[in-house]
């Protein structure tokens, strides 16, 4: 058995994932996500804002404190879509190995896609669902972040995979600056959507797909919202079915509500209240588009969520690597 200690930084959150790592399988010791927003800005100034760098590097101190506490014997930083972009990325760079212990890696959306995989297969797999829906392959994994959603399709290992310049927060950013969105910022949202899924459609073949697993923050918050949650319930949400309508429905209320609506949800963390509007739309938008490629192969898509993702992917890779 070894303990290890995965992290994954993004646009939006900051996560630490601490756990033991026999025969293959994640045991969770702790489990830990703070929204620090990192890439706040990196859409349109091309480079980190001087109080991300500081949000980020107090929870790399606090995560670095629990990681002494519980002993982990390897530790690996991923650092994803925000970080490829930025100018000024040493400085992130050397602040967070500073504080860790170890050097980010910034991975290419490629092996962000194939952790990702890893991560949601191993955990959805054994997830049951009360409606008897069970997933099946071939699966395709959409990990929806802030700056980039990665789609990889496989069947017991990532054998396709594209990343898309889409996310909940440069797409806020971008384009919904209304309370709540206008049509006409919708519509520019859903332009951009459909541009990079027909570029990902020429990567990755979606006939023949037969189950969807939505992963990350945004996937588990609509999930948090078909599911009809009063509270944020991760063994509620992992694993479960979302059928088509029913998601359909709570995406597009997401969407239209007013932030302070959105604040007043019990599910809600409220680092996401300003960008889920954004994320549940492109989330809906994607099923959708891929949905009905499915059934022109003659196919019906499930969707599902897991509360495993790329962080259990890390943690898993770090358990067959040497020490690090």
């Amino acid at each position: 058995m070894t303990r290890v200690a995965a992290f994954d930084c993004g646009t939006n959150s900051l996560r630490l994932l601490i756990a033991d790592i026999e025969a293959g399988r994640v045991s969770d010791v702790v489990r830990e996500m703070r929204v620090v927003r990192l890439g706040q800005g990196v859409d349109s100034t091309g480079a980190f804002a001087p109080e991300a760098l500081e949000r980020t590097f107090a929870v790399c101190e606090e995560y670095a404190a629990i990681c002494e506490r519980e002993g982990a014997e390897r530790r690996r930083f991923v650092a994803t879509s925000a970080t490829r972009d930025a100018a000024n990325r040493d400085e992130f760079l050397t602040g967070v190995a500073e504080r860790v212990g170890v050097v980010p890696e910034v991975i290419s959306g490629e092996e962000e896609a194939r952790l990702s995989f890893a991560g949601a297969v191993s955990g959805v797999a054994e997830a049951a669902d009360e409606d008897a829906v069970t997933p099946r392959p071939p699966f395709l994994v959409m990990d929806l972040g802030g700056g980039s959603t990665e789609l990889v399709r496989g069947t017991a290992d990532a054998e396709q995979a594209y990343s898309m310049d889409i996310g909940c927060v440069r797409l806020t950013e971008r384009h919904m600056h209304s309370d709540p969105p206008t049509d006409a910022e919708v519509a520019a949202t859903v332009r951009d959507v459909d541009a990079m899924y027909e570029a990902a459609a020429d990567t990755v073949d979606m006939a023949g797909v037969r189950t969807l697993i939505g992963v990350a923050g945004t996937a588990t918050t609509v999930a948090a919202a078909v599911l009809g949650l009063e509270r944020y319930d991760p063994a509620a949400i992992h694993g479960a079915h979302l059928p088509l309508p029913e998601l359909a429905r709570a995406t597009a209320a997401l969407t239209r509500m007013e932030r302070s609506e959105r604040a007043g949800l019990g599910y809600m963390h409220p680092g996401r209240v300003d960008v889920i509007g954004t994320g549940a739309l492109v989330f809906a938008r994607l099923v959708e588009r891929i949905s009905a490629d499915v059934a022109a192969a003659g196919g019906a898509l499930e969707v599902f969520v897991s509360e495993t993702d790329i962080l259990d992917g890390i943690a898993l890779a770090l358990g067959r690597s040497g020490p690090v």
